[in-house]
């Protein structure tokens, strides 16, 4: 796929929802993901059932309030967000997720614009959800500090804050697992991360 196609299938969506790309300028030695957390390793967050009167709207607000209370945007509003490799939508992604055949998705820069709808146009690119008021998505802050996701449930939408995800025993302890055990269809994932584990100073807790 070339750069004018991923323009115009990706950068330009986000754009419509008030995300600027700003390629190729994810700071060194980003965690190449970040899972396995456990309720105690949550900071903040939010939930809203689907029926809250204007949901989007609820959902935008306290999304950005959580945005700036958990320091996920730098002083140019910018920070970063996972997006699939080539044009592959998040949405295509939930419908092929046991396939086998994605790529992991990767670590992009963006820059929150003046106007924007993370939760309506963004969800609703697919690359942020499954549609408007459905989001899905995987950000955080430039330096690290914290990592901030949007999941949706059976009754409503789930946003959550972990502050320092390098540093949870259990999200390291994840990120061993996927560096020592060998899935054909995650090697480069598996491969990222276990650079990123090496290149980290200390081990875990315990061990």
């Amino acid at each position: 796929m070339g750069i004018q196609e991923r323009d115009r299938k990706v950068h330009q969506p986000l754009r419509r929802a008030g995300l600027k790309v700003i390629p190729n300028a994810v700071p060194d030695g980003t965690m190449p993901c970040v899972c396995g957390y456990g309720a105690e390793d949550v900071a903040d967050g939010f939930f809203h059932r689907y029926d809250t009167p204007r949901l989007v709207e609820r959902l935008n607000a306290d999304w950005y309030d959580l945005a700036v209370s958990s320091g996920l945007l730098d002083h140019q509003r910018e920070f970063l967000v996972q997006l699939p490799q080539g044009t592959r939508s998040h949405r295509a992604a939930l419908q092929h997720l046991h396939s086998g055949n994605d790529a992991p998705a990767l670590w992009t820069r963006v820059r929150l614009l003046e106007r924007w709808d993370i939760m309506g146009r963004g969800a609703g690119s697919a690359f942020l959800g499954v549609h408007a008021g459905h989001p899905g998505f995987a950000m955080m802050a430039l330096d690290g500090s914290v990592f901030v996701c949007a999941s949706t449930g059976e009754i409503g939408v789930d946003v959550l804050a972990v502050r320092r995800p390098d540093r949870p025993e259990n999200v390291l302890r994840r990120l061993e697992w996927i560096a020592r055990h060998d899935d054909p269809y995650n090697r480069e994932l598996k491969q990222r991360v276990a650079v990123w584990l090496a290149d980290r100073p200390g081990t875990i807790p315990g061990r």
